[in-house]
C-alpha cells in the first residue's frame, strides 16, 4: 500500500503542472520527439526534458534515444490507476452534488412561494 500510495504522490505531482499535463494529451497521440514536445509550449529544450524526466519518474513516459533524437511515448498504467482512485471518489461527490443541488432547489421553490 505505501508504494501505491509513493506512485500515485508522483502520478499527480506530475500532473500538476500544465505544461506536463499539455505533454502527456499530445503524447497520447502517439510518440513525439523531446523537441516536439517542447515547440508548442514554447520552451527550451532543456525544460521540456526537465519536465519529461518528472514524467519518467512518475512512470508517465517511456524516453528512447535514437542517435541525437530523444522519443518520448506515453506509458498508460500509472494514469489508468489515478483514474481508478479517483473514480472511486466520483460516487461520494456525486452525492454531495447531488445533495447541494436538492437544497439550492428547494430554497428557490420556497422563495418562488412567498411571492
Amino acid at each position: 500500500m505505501v508504494e501505491q500510495t509513493v506512485e500515485m504522490d508522483a502520478v499527480f505531482q506530475a500532473l500538476a503542472h500544465g505544461a506536463r499535463r499539455e505533454m502527456v494529451g499530445r503524447l497520447a497521440g502517439g510518440e513525439l520527439t523531446v523537441g516536439e514536445l517542447a515547440e508548442p509550449l514554447e520552451m527550451s529544450l532543456a525544460a521540456a526534458s526537465k519536465h519529461v524526466k518528472v514524467l519518467e519518474r512518475a512512470g508517465l513516459v517511456r524516453r528512447t534515444v535514437e542517435g541525437r533524437r530523444h522519443v518520448c511515448q506515453l506509458e498508460p498504467g500509472p494514469l489508468v490507476s489515478a483514474a481508478t482512485w479517483l473514480r472511486f471518489y466520483e460516487g461520494f461527490w456525486a452525492d454531495r452534488l447531488d445533495a447541494l443541488n436538492t437544497l439550492f432547489r428547494s430554497e428557490l421553490d420556497s422563495k418562488e412561494e412567498k411571492r
